[in-house]
């Protein structure tokens, strides 16, 4: 399945030129940016832990072998890419317990930064952002453009696009939810369910945002949108935005379409009738979501890139350093840019 048919049209052009991503781990550096005063005290263990060449999967059961706590008690903020270096939190849950011995688990490919106690557990997506460092290598672009598309990208931001690896390789998982959709059914092993769940509403988000893109409107506030803030889950409708209202173009208040479930869209008017469109269009995935129990919500169609900085270590290796908000993919930020070439094994997905 084609990058084109999971996400859709970019908006600023044809890619400036050509890069390799992922030539090594150290290329591709996330940092989770966690905005919470941990309380030194409670029964729950948070580590920051540095990883390479591991998903976080795979060290939730490291964790989990080692302390001889439970999969189900070890909880982490998000998901990180296996082929990169990457600083994350997890949490193990301790009650009455002592802090247990992890030595064991740490060498270079696995390294605790810090490590405090708290009274509650981590939940998913409780950081507030991802603080990303790319190399691009084999970099094969003219400079001038390049350089101008950089700056396009900094002051107005790219769609929101969920990245392909969302959707599993050679889009495995989007068939495999469809197949569930069609049988009205859903896998019994919740790990499985939940990540069908969330790629079939990845892909009719992704279908709706492209519909914008292709009419050039997908940054623009039209009668009928819902509107929602950056770092905020508040939403509100176009029509109670003041006329000098400049959060819009401050890049702190977007657009948004629908992560489809149950319930009626925030969206009305023609925004709406685009939306119920796009679902129609896939019904079996549609109803498959809303009968999961999955209610309505909404994401922004515009991402901003905040503090992006960019250098050439060599004329043909590009340096990249912005920050995301959770749950959103550098993959939107690289394919405005270049066309881009993952080495094997090397997805790009970081929440």
């Amino acid at each position: 399945m084609f990058e084109a048919e999971l996400l859709g049209p970019r908006a600023w052009g044809e890619p400036c030129g050509a890069a390799v991503l992922k030539a090594a781990p150290e290329d591709f550096r996330v940092t989770e940016v966690l905005d919470i005063e941990l309380s030194g005290e409670g029964e729950h263990l948070w580590l920051l832990i540095e990883k390479r060449g591991l998903n976080t999967e795979e060290v939730a059961r490291k964790l989990a072998r080692t302390s001889g706590v439970s999969l189900r008690d070890i909880s982490y903020a998000g998901l990180k890419d296996r082929v990169a270096v990457t600083q994350q939190w997890f949490s193990l849950q301790l009650p009455g317990k002592a802090d247990p011995d992890l030595s064991s688990l740490w060498g270079d490919n696995l390294s605790c930064l810090q490590q405090v106690r708290h009274k509650r557990k981590l939940q998913r997506g409780a950081h507030s952002a991802n603080r990303f460092l790319i190399r691009l290598t084999e970099l094969q672009a003219e400079k001038p453009p390049l350089e101008a598309r950089l700056k396009m990208l900094a002051e107005q931001g790219v769609p929101n696009y969920f990245g392909p690896q969302r959707f599993g390789y050679a889009g495995g998982n989007l068939e495999d939810a469809r197949n569930w959709a069609q049988r009205c059914a859903y896998p019994p092993a919740r790990g499985t369910r939940s990540r069908l769940l969330s790629t079939a509403r990845s892909y009719l988000f992704n279908q709706m945002l492209a519909e914008r893109v292709a009419a050039g409107n997908w940054n623009s506030v039209l009668p009928g949108d819902c509107l929602a803030f950056t770092q905020s889950r508040s939403q509100f409708p176009a029509s109670e935005l003041a006329a000098d209202d400049q959060r819009v173009a401050q890049l702190d208040l977007h657009p948004t379409a629908a992560l489809w479930g149950a319930g009626e869209l925030a969206s009305s008017g023609a925004q709406a009738e685009m939306e119920q469109k796009v679902a129609a269009q896939e019904p079996d995935l549609a109803e498959w979501l809303a009968q999961a129990g999955m209610d309505q919500a909404r994401r922004i169609l515009r991402l901003p890139i905040a503090g992006l900085t960019w250098h050439y270590p060599s004329s043909d290796c590009l340096e990249l350093e912005f920050t995301l908000p959770t749950g959103c993919f550098a993959t939107a930020v690289l394919r405005e840019l270049v066309e881009l070439v993952s080495q094997a094994g090397g997805g790009i997905e970081s929440e």
